[in-house]
């Protein structure tokens, strides 16, 4: 193990990974329909503010600005020639800032599905796939990312693809699922099946898990999934800031900081070892997610029933493992506020 997340992992039974881009970059005054990826160039100040709020609330690990930033994607905005460079772009804001942070920083590059179907029921062949992942792997080493970062993925298929492209860029990486269908992704896998399917890479990730989704109580049971297959690699667990809700015109998580704090507990006991958030996830959040885990105990591993009191029901009453059923549902269960 000799790059720089893996020598981490060897010194820390716990890191603290990142939380929203998209929410942070609305806030600072993107408009929806626009490429964030743009602002790399058209507003570095504000990426680097982004990844700075991150390391200064005590994250070990923080995403590149790059998560859209594939030539299929970009070919919305008339960009898709530009993958390579606006990903170098991001990783290079990046570097800069983790360089300066005092502590070991992971620049993680994020690669983003490509919004298109996989053949035969889509356009997007294997090879296209392959080719559309290594442009921009190849764009976040030269920029200086430490370890690349696939995420929000629903397809097997492409997460393969991505598998094989990281090993032409030669670059350790990392690896999330998006699980919001009933404990699967919109593609049907189940946390079950991931795990299976890592298994059997032939360029596996470092970590492995899931990001996004529904909402915490959701991920905390995907998490649960993993742990119960005996998983070795470390698990990632990136859960949004509560359940998204229409206010005054935009979208607003319920989540607040305390609560997620409590999130951030119970996914390391429930076995996650790199811990962050996802949407709606603000460096007041990752303050106190790095307070609890910097200072609470490790506990024993939740039940279905403890997530449930703490951080609310689940959308659904079966996550399609089987053995991890029964607990209540979100229409059943009031949050209670911590």
């Amino acid at each position: 193990m000799t790059n720089a997340l893996s020598r981490l992992l060897e010194k820390r039974d716990w890191l603290m990974a990142d939380g929203a881009t998209g929410t942070n970059l609305f806030n600072m005054g993107l408009s929806s329909g626009d490429a964030p990826e743009m602002w790399n160039e058209e507003h570095p100040d504000r990426i680097m503010k982004l990844y700075q709020g991150a390391v200064d609330s005590g994250s070990d690990i923080f995403l590149t600005n790059s998560f859209g930033g594939n030539a299929s994607r970009l070919k919305l905005h008339n960009a898709e020639k530009r993958a390579g460079e606006l990903s170098r772009i991001s990783a290079e804001l990046g570097r800069e800032v983790a360089d300066k942070a005092g502590r070991p920083v992971i620049v993680a590059g994020s690669v983003g599905p490509t919004g298109d179907i996989m053949a035969p029921m889509g356009p997007l062949t294997h090879e296209l796939a392959v080719e559309i992942f290594h442009q921009q792997a190849e764009g976040l080493k030269e920029g200086g990312a430490d370890v690349l970062w696939l995420e929000t993925i629903s397809a097997p298929e492409e997460y393969k693809a991505a598998a094989e492209a990281f090993k032409l860029a030669d670059m350790p990486w990392c690896g999330t699922m998006s699980f919001d269908t009933a404990g699967r992704t919109m593609m049907g896998v189940t946390s079950e099946a991931m795990v299976k399917m890592v298994e059997k890479l032939e360029n596996p990730p470092l970590a492995y898990g899931a990001n996004c989704g529904v909402g915490a109580s959701d991920l905390l049971r995907t998490v649960l999934g993993f742990a119960a297959m005996g998983v070795e690699r470390p698990i990632i667990a990136k859960g949004n800031a509560g359940i998204p809700k229409y206010e005054d015109g935009h979208i607003h998580y319920d989540g607040t900081p305390e609560l997620m704090a409590e999130y951030a507990i119970m996914a390391r006991d429930c076995g996650a070892t790199i811990i962050g958030g996802c949407c709606g996830t603000m460096p007041d959040h990752l303050a106190k997610m790095h307070e609890a885990l910097s200072t609470r105990p490790r506990g024993p591993r939740p039940t279905l029933e403890q997530i449930t009191e703490l951080l609310g029901g689940f959308s659904s009453a079966t996550d399609g493992t089987g053995d991890l059923s029964d607990a209540p549902t979100r229409r059943a269960t009031r949050r209670r506020k911590v």
